[in-house]
């Protein structure tokens, strides 16, 4: 159960904030079908992740072993490098982009309360990263512990009434809306918001070994998380009038929860979408903070002495984040973009692949696959993040 929590919470983050934004050009029926493809993908990267990770500690006799110690064993000095510049990428990018949104958030309720008129997108940025950074870096762990439990509790509490009011505000017309055209770029931000394989080793460690739970846990941990987003983007893109569909056509309007935070469906409405975004992003902020604080720990960067290297360590993270946001505080879906792009698909597409095949290639009979296929399965997979990389890459170089 603990396990299966694991990966629920690691999954339903500040990612699904930016589901809609790149779905409402398709319509529901095309981005719910992409999100199951995505979904389907994401578990087999999982399910051999867990494989490779029951494999190194076969190997190594080691009762754990972590996702970066996990490829440096078993594709060597290179691939733990190409890991590990994904990793920073992935963190560094993703603490960008919650950072200029959850400011963003910030700024748009000081000014709807008439607290100021017009306020600098940089205040936002600067005062979220103040804010929760300044709780974490001056609160011990525990004291955060339960602060991100209070966070999350607000989320589950605000999305249920999100669903609740949304549903009445859902107009049959939008529901029917299809541009399977229009999918393209969504495919990405779906990567990151399905994002959990981080924590994988974690769960194969917890539960022992155990296969026919790990299986279970990471199946039914990642069902959940996929049930609430699809009922999610439903529910926001359904609540848009089609006037509104037609300026996103045109590029004016991109994000469809900047509408509902304004009201555009309703007082209520909007001022829940405004909650569970920002502790959504909360919750996000302080698991990603936390992961590069390890990073850094682990390759040995600042003393041994936690109280010395406190400071250095907080600013290795959050410096470079809040200074990127301040320098390009429309970064958001960008960010996101990207990090599915490159990182996700070398994470959790292209590098589990790899170890997965190498592992099999060593172990021969004695390897015991979690995902049926054989090579056919691992050679889609590495060939789908591949495809991904490239068609970025183009886009990229058209511009």
């Amino acid at each position: 159960m603990g396990s299966t929590a694991l990966v629920v919470g690691t999954t339903v983050g500040a990612g699904i904030l930016a589901l809609p934004a790149v779905t409402l050009p398709s319509g529901v029926l095309p981005s719910t079908v992409l999100l199951i493809a995505v979904w389907s993908y994401a578990l087999v990267s999982a399910l051999l992740i867990a494989e490779a990770s029951l494999n190194a500690m076969r190997l190594e006799g080691r009762a754990s072993v972590g996702l970066l110690a996990m490829v440096e064993n078993t594709l060597g000095f290179v691939g733990s490098r190409i890991a590990g510049g994904a990793y920073l990428f992935l963190h560094y990018a993703l603490l960008v982009a919650y950072i200029t949104q959850g400011g963003e958030i910030l700024v748009s309720v000081l000014v709807k309360w008439g607290i100021q008129n017009v306020l600098p997108t940089w205040v936002g940025t600067m005062t979220f990263t103040l804010l929760f950074g300044g709780m974490m870096y001056l609160g011990r762990e525990k004291f955060v512990e339960k602060l991100n439990s209070a966070f999350v509790a607000i989320v589950i509490a605000s999305f249920l009434g999100l669903l609740l009011l949304g549903v009445g505000q859902v107009k049959s017309v939008q529901l029917s809306f299809q541009d399977w055209s229009a999918l393209g770029g969504a495919a990405s931000v779906m990567f990151v918001a399905l994002f959990y394989h981080n924590v994988v080793p974690v769960v194969v460690t917890q539960l022992e070994g155990d296969r026919r739970k790990i299986r279970q846990s990471i199946v039914i941990g990642s069902l959940i998380p996929l049930i609430m987003f699809l009922a999610w983007n439903a529910v926001v893109l359904g609540s848009i009038s089609p006037d509104v569909i037609q300026v996103a056509d045109s590029k004016t309007v991109f994000d469809p929860l900047q509408v509902l935070r304004a009201g555009g469906a309703g007082e209520w409405l909007g001022v829940l979408v405004s909650i569970f975004s920002e502790f959504a992003i909360a919750t996000s902020f302080i698991g990603f903070v936390y992961g590069l604080l390890d990073f850094f720990k682990d390759i040995s960067l600042v003393t041994k002495d936690e109280s010395s290297s406190r400071l250095p360590l907080y600013s290795l993270v959050l410096l470079p984040s809040v200074s990127v946001g301040i320098i390009n505080p429309n970064i958001f879906l960008t960010a996101l973009d990207y990090v599915g792009t490159f990182s996700i698909s070398v994470l959790g597409g292209i590098i589990p692949a790899l170890m997965t095949w190498r592992q099999r290639q060593h172990l021969n009979s004695m390897s015991q696959p979690l995902v049926p296929g054989g090579k056919v399965t691992l050679v889609v997979m590495i060939a789908v993040a591949l495809a991904i990389v490239m068609k970025q890459i183009l886009s990229i170089s058209r511009q």
